[in-house]
């Protein structure tokens, strides 16, 4: 859990940031949708994006997978997140040497939808209504992607953040996808039912008890690395970020992806410098270790990843590349 009441508020105080700074890209870089998507029973905003721009499909084996985009977050480079304990100038160095931009850190929020079978299934569904115009934009993709909430059958959550749980109930404190099963790790479900005031407000689930009430009915838990639908999906424990935060391997014949969750955030910082804690993680010496061990395994192995906060649409390796260890988009 939150370590105390100032660490939660420095996260609460982190995330309002990126939430205006991320609002305020957006008013720069396109102009905002007029109307009243706000309002209403969904948590999403549902006027539909241009397709190419917020979806994207792929294969993994003989399973149709789409990049769903949500939203997108920023934060300043002030060492409250990324590079804790560290300086401005090292997280700058790293970004600039990859050619970003070295005053701010942005993050993509993209959940994952994938088709097996006569199932539909969802891997986080981004921050609803919690994160303003920042992002709660699943619905505005999935309506792009041709699919209704309704037709959704499981949902496997990787953690209680508000970016990945926050898209599960409506306005009206409703289920938003009223047919879907909602997966979630024990320890995890634990972690969310037991939040106090604090810890839910910084991790941005507002009306926690409306919340929880609502979820608890399609909640199914599974222990830690729990093989949860039959060769298709079996959880990954990465431990330090969450008390059970859970990874995902999506299988199908020869071809696989891991759905990594926030084990790398930052597509540059996260994987270069695993080592640095991160402000968001809740044991930060565990995800460190953990974190840097993920990195260290898929340099090596070549496993395809989802990296959910990545740069759109996710989906890319980690390498070796002149020295350093490097995520490689598709």
């Amino acid at each position: 859990m939150l370590r105390s009441t100032v660490r939660a508020s420095s996260l609460f105080a982190a995330l309002a940031a990126a939430m205006t700074l991320a609002a305020c890209s957006q008013q720069t870089a396109e102009p905002q949708a007029s109307g009243d998507a706000a309002t209403g029973a969904s948590p999403f905003h549902t006027e539909a994006p241009v397709p190419d721009e917020n979806i994207h499909g792929f294969a993994i084996g003989e399973l149709s997978a789409t990049a769903l985009r949500d939203g997108a977050l920023a934060f300043p480079n002030d060492n409250q997140v990324f590079g804790v304990g560290h300086t401005p100038d090292e997280v700058a160095s790293v970004l600039g040497d990859a050619g970003l931009a070295t005053d701010a850190l942005e993050l993509g929020l993209q959940p994952l939808l994938v088709k097996a079978d006569d199932r539909v299934l969802l891997f986080d569904t981004g921050a609803g209504a919690a994160f303003g115009d920042a992002a709660g934009h699943l619905g505005e993709s999935l309506a792009a992607a041709g699919v209704a909430p309704t037709e959704v059958t499981d949902i496997f959550i990787s953690h209680a953040h508000g970016d990945h749980v926050g898209g599960l109930v409506g306005a009206d404190g409703a289920l938003a996808f009223a047919n879907a099963r909602i997966h979630m790790s024990e320890p995890e479900w634990t972690f969310l039912s037991g939040m106090d005031a604090d810890t839910s407000k910084a991790v941005m689930i507002p009306g926690h008890a409306a919340f929880v009430a609502a979820l608890e009915p399609k909640v199914a838990t599974f222990a830690p690395d729990a093989e949860i639908l039959p060769v298709q999906v079996k959880a990954v424990a990465i431990k330090g970020h969450t008390p059970g935060h859970s990874g995902y391997l999506i299988s199908s014949g020869q071809d696989s992806l891991l759905y990594v969750g926030d084990a790398t955030h930052h597509s540059v910082i996260s994987v270069q410098k695993p080592e640095w804690p991160n402000g968001f993680d809740g044991d930060a010496e565990t995800a460190a270790t953990s974190r840097s061990a993920l990195v260290e395994q898929l340099a090596s192995n070549g496993q395809r990843t989802y990296n959910v906060h990545g740069p759109f649409p996710g989906v890319g390796r980690i390498q070796k590349q002149d020295g350093k260890t490097v995520w490689v988009a598709e």
